[in-house]
Formats: C-alpha cells, sequence, structure tokens
C-alpha cells in the first residue's frame, strides 16, 4: 500500500471542471438509438468535403511517410498564409486544431490570479481552456444576440489579460463590424491582448464585416483566429492558425509543442488555400439555400430561430433540447442540444445538403406532434 492522494496532487480547479464529453462513433450511435442512417448536423461540418486538392493529397499521401515526422513549425503552409495575407510568415502560428491554438494564447499571456473576458453565449472552449487552467473567464451576457462590447469593457480590470470575441459568433451567427470592432481595440488602448476568432469567415459576405488580420498591422495587441476545419472541410485532420504581431506570434511559439500538427493536415490545408475550383462559392450557396428553406419552414412550425451568418441556425423548442436530441437521433438525425452553450431548450443545426434539411424537418415534426 501506499499513501497515494490523487486530490492532494491535483488542483482544484483540474478537480472541479466539468469535462466535455465527446459523442460515441457514428456507427456506435445508429446501434444505441436504432437508426438505419445518420445525419450529421452537430458540429458544422462542410457537407462538400474537403476542395478537390486537398481531398487529391489526402489520397496520394504514401503510407512510408508516415514514420517521418512533419514540419515542426508547418514552414510551408505559413509561407502560404503569410503570401494569402500580405504578412510576414513570422506572424503565423499553425496548431493541431482551433482548441490548441486558444491554448497557446492562453498559456503565453495568462497565470493564476489573470482573467479572461469573453460572451457567456459563445464558443465554450475560451472558457474552458481558462478554468482547467487555472485562469478565472468573466462572461458577458449577449445583448440583442451580440456580443456587448460595452458591458465587455466594464468587466476589464488590472488582471485582465484577454478578451475573446468570436466573429462571427457560434452559435447566434451575429458579428461586429468593422466599426464596432475598430471602436473597441481603441477603448482597449493596447493594454489588453485581444483575441477574434474568425473561424466562420469565409462564410460571410457582407460588406461591413471586418478581415481581422488586415488590422493587425495597426493594432499590435491584436490575435486573429482561423481554421481548415469548417469552410474547407478538414476538421478530421485538425489544423487552425493564427495571426499577430510578429512579436506576439514570438511570444505564443514558446508555449507550442513542435510537431503536434501532422503532415496530412499541412499538405491539405496548402491545397486548400491554393483551390481555385469554386468550392467556397459552391459551399455558400448550398448554406444560403439550406438557410432559407429551414427559415420558411420552422417559421411554419412555428418555432423561433437565430440565423445569422455562419453554417449554422439556432431552433428554440418548445421543451427540453436534450430530449429533443434523444428523439431526433431516433429519426436518424444529430442536432446539437444548447443547454451546454447556455440555451436550454435550443438547438444548433447545421446547414447541409437539402436532403438532411428535409429529414430534419421531417423528424422534428413527428418529434413535436405537428
Amino acid at each position: 500500500m501506499t499513501n497515494f492522494n490523487l486530490n492532494r496532487l491535483v488542483p482544484a480547479y483540474v478537480r472541479e471542471f466539468e469535462p466535455y464529453i465527446p459523442s460515441k462513433p457514428d456507427e456506435e450511435l445508429k446501434k444505441l438509438y436504432g437508426c438505419r442512417n445518420l445525419y450529421r448536423l452537430n458540429n458544422n461540418e462542410n457537407p462538400l468535403g474537403p476542395p478537390p486538392g486537398a481531398q487529391e493529397v489526402i489520397r496520394a499521401f504514401s503510407p512510408p511517410r508516415g514514420a517521418v515526422y512533419p514540419s515542426g513549425d508547418s514552414y510551408y503552409l505559413r509561407e502560404a498564409i503569410g503570401r494569402l495575407h500580405g504578412i510576414d510568415p513570422e506572424q503565423v502560428v499553425v496548431g493541431n486544431g482551433a482548441n490548441e491554438v486558444i491554448a497557446f494564447v492562453v498559456k503565453a499571456f495568462c497565470q493564476p490570479g489573470d482573467n479572461i473576458i469573453t460572451a457567456d453565449k459563445t464558443f465554450a472552449v475560451y472558457e474552458w481552456v481558462a478554468t482547467f487552467s487555472g485562469i478565472e473567464a468573466r462572461l458577458v451576457p449577449l445583448k440583442q444576440e451580440r456580443f456587448d462590447d460595452q458591458a465587455m469593457l466594464a468587466r476589464v480590470d488590472e488582471n485582465t489579460k484577454a478578451l475573446f470575441i468570436c466573429n462571427p459568433n457560434n452559435p447566434s451567427g451575429t458579428y461586429w463590424d468593422k466599426e464596432t470592432l475598430l471602436r473597441f481595440l481603441d477603448s482597449l488602448d493596447g493594454k489588453q491582448i485581444v483575441v477574434v476568432d474568425e473561424a466562420y469567415f469565409e462564410f460571410v459576405e457582407n460588406d461591413d464585416y471586418p478581415d481581422g488580420i488586415t488590422l493587425i498591422k495597426d493594432y499590435p495587441n491584436l490575435i486573429v483566429f482561423r481554421t481548415f476545419s469548417k469552410m474547407y472541410g478538414i476538421a478530421g485532420l485538425r489544423i487552425g492558425y493564427l495571426a499577430a504581431d510578429a512579436a506576439v506570434a514570438d511570444m505564443i511559439r514558446r508555449t507550442c509543442v513542435v510537431y503536434s500538427v501532422n503532415g496530412i493536415a499541412q499538405e491539405a490545408a496548402l491545397a486548400c488555400l491554393n483551390d481555385n475550383t469554386g468550392h467556397i462559392a459552391g459551399t455558400r450557396a448550398l448554406v444560403r439555400e439550406s438557410r432559407d428553406y429551414l427559415r420558411r419552414e420552422l417559421t411554419r412550425l412555428k418555432l423561433p430561430v437565430i440565423a445569422g451568418e455562419g453554417n449554422y441556425l439556432v431552433v428554440k423548442l418548445p421543451g427540453s433540447d436534450t430530449l429533443a436530441y434523444r428523439k431526433l437521433m431516433r429519426e436518424g438525425v444529430m442536432i446539437r442540444p444548447m443547454t451546454g452553450f447556455r440555451y436550454p431548450n435550443h438547438i444548433r443545426v447545421t446547414l447541409s445538403r437539402m436532403e438532411a434539411m428535409e429529414a430534419f424537418v421531417a423528424a422534428l415534426k413527428k418529434i413535436l406532434n405537428m
């Protein structure tokens, strides 16, 4: 027998953290819920998959190369990202999905006693990473489904290190226009890091939507996230990046785990950037058609809808979202219950092919007896 005491060794903020429980693989879910087919409308995935060039990279990857370490700092991909945005490749940090990039930033700038500020109904990983790192996460309520810039500024104190803005927001689809973002940055006057998560950047076509990367030269405290998971359809390869001022990126790079981004992901992402097949335009057209269809059908069902930018929308149900999830799963439709996003009785639905949208509407009518 030993005197091993796990609780004594684990910090309280880790012991008390509620872990995220991922869903089972599709085949296990189909057995569990007794459905033959499953429409995945829960993770905002692109039903078109990767662009053709990225598909070819994945097919052509030679198995012996699996024994060789990839570029430790995604050298060629960073060069391509730099060319695309007109910035130095040293301003780019690539990570194993956006979640790792978020962790890089928190580790680089925060220590116990510090805090970050974000919204209460947004991408939860900002809060999670801060919390299990022993950093206070201050959550500001949305205002009319939007990030409330003035309320966020009011929560800033001498221990605030970073503010996280999801633009457009997941799950509400709302966004700050360029004027709002510039006003916010000016108000902070460079005293804190401002992270603008543009995971759904490529889905927004409105002229007033800001390209955060173009603002970094004037606001060196600004960090911008992008991902290849959503528009480019390689979520399974786990790759995203941040762009920042060179000195800021240098500090963040010190917290990185080298070789965390695999070789297939780097090459597929490079092919995504070089795509000229109309993949983005095709995805946008699919999303517009699906959004319009669901808005019409859900309005007919008298169900409130939050439908902004991005490849998703949110529906308010007359009852429990978790119960609706289970019932919809039995019909072969997988959505995201939103209680975990602090939207009780709401579900988020990925905008997908029309076949999937029609299956969702039919299943929803069935479970709501409409």
